[in-house]
């Protein structure tokens, strides 16, 4: 059976409830239509399992998705320590799950809401509804940014602060289209280049161990 995210299911009921009911009072069509969007939501919110064997100072995709930027973090985030910044752009048809980039004691973790701005846009990042966490390893600090789009409805957010998280746990989605930024420290390494495809808990971003950085 295919993983599933639990935040899937009442889209995924109601569509196909709504199927039933037109297919017994005589809307084939429309009950097909139903079906269809039914099994929109089942592949928009599979959860498939991931791992990865990657050394201990990799950081780790947050997102599925497209790497949409790689550069400096605006100034509030260079002021924390953590002036460089990978975005990652997430379409409707990518698993929309987020995973820890590392593991550690998780400092900060909070919601705010917002606009709805297409989240490949730069002012996204701060004016749409977004968590921003904030997470401590045994190399330093990595916060990420979960971001809402245009399409995307709700940010959720499964990690609370002085709670801990391992590196590749679930930590929660983004429902319908979205974007994840990643915010790295001035050493790290990125592994990564715009364009790039990447499965979250799986594709190396960076590594935290020195070296020159892209």
């Amino acid at each position: 059976m295919l993983p599933f995210a639990p935040e899937g299911y009442p889209f995924v009921l109601v569509p196909a409830l709504a199927g039933i009911f037109a297919w017994v009072f005589g809307y084939p069509a429309l009950a097909v239509v139903f079906v269809l969007l039914m099994l929109g939501c089942v592949a928009f919110f599979r959860d498939p399992r991931r791992r990865s064997d990657a050394p201990p100072d990799v950081v780790l995709a947050p997102a599925d998705g497209k790497v949409l930027s790689v550069g400096a973090s605006p100034e509030p985030m260079a002021a924390r320590g953590l002036p460089r910044q990978v975005s990652i752009f997430m379409s409707p048809a990518n698993v929309h799950v987020n995973r820890a980039p590392i593991g550690g004691a998780v400092r900060e973790a909070a919601w705010s809401a917002g606009k709805k701005f297409p989240a490949f846009r730069d002012k996204a990042s701060e004016l749409n509804e977004h968590s921003f966490v904030v997470i401590e390893g045994e190399r330093g600090a990595v916060a990420y940014k979960q971001i809402a789009g245009a399409v995307a409805r709700r940010v959720v957010c499964d990690l609370t602060a002085g709670g801990t998280v391992a590196r590749g746990d679930r930590v929660g989605l983004i429902k319908f289209g979205s974007r994840v930024d990643l915010f790295l420290p001035g050493g790290a390494a990125i592994q990564v280049v715009v364009g790039q495809r990447t499965r979250a808990g799986v594709t190396p971003v960076a590594r935290l161990s020195g070296g020159e950085a892209r």
